[in-house]
């Protein structure tokens, strides 16, 4: 499937090709094998449903919380939910500066 995304892709951005250094790929069972919390090789850390969305890892207003001080989740495996973009984070680190250090983060944008 490599070849067939990169034409895709280059069909909207000419050039791509031109500036990737290197692709990989990987199977399923191969993913599992790098990383054991990959189960069958889904590496979005289980299903997209309502109820997951909400209640990962634990159902909890605060669920980037741990019942240890100082220790914070921000895997994909909190919300918002699975994918690339650093919500998670972002959301375990307001709430660790606010815990922690009584600190407000403002909001994004914000003037």
């Amino acid at each position: 499937m490599t070849e067939a995304i990169t034409r895709q892709i280059e069909r909207f951005a000419p050039g791509f090709r031109d500036i990737v250094v290197s692709s990989s790929v990987a199977t399923a069972a191969e993913l599992e094998a790098y990383n054991a919390n990959y189960v069958g090789g889904d590496f979005g850390s289980g299903a997209v449903t309502l109820r997951q969305m909400l209640a990962r890892p634990v159902p909890s207003l605060q669920p980037w919380a741990t019942p240890l001080k100082g220790v914070y989740l921000c895997s994909q495996s909190t919300p918002p939910g699975p994918g690339v973009h650093g919500m998670a984070g972002f959301h375990a680190a307001k709430l660790a500066l606010k815990r922690e250090f009584g600190m407000q983060v403002p909001a994004l944008g914000a003037a």
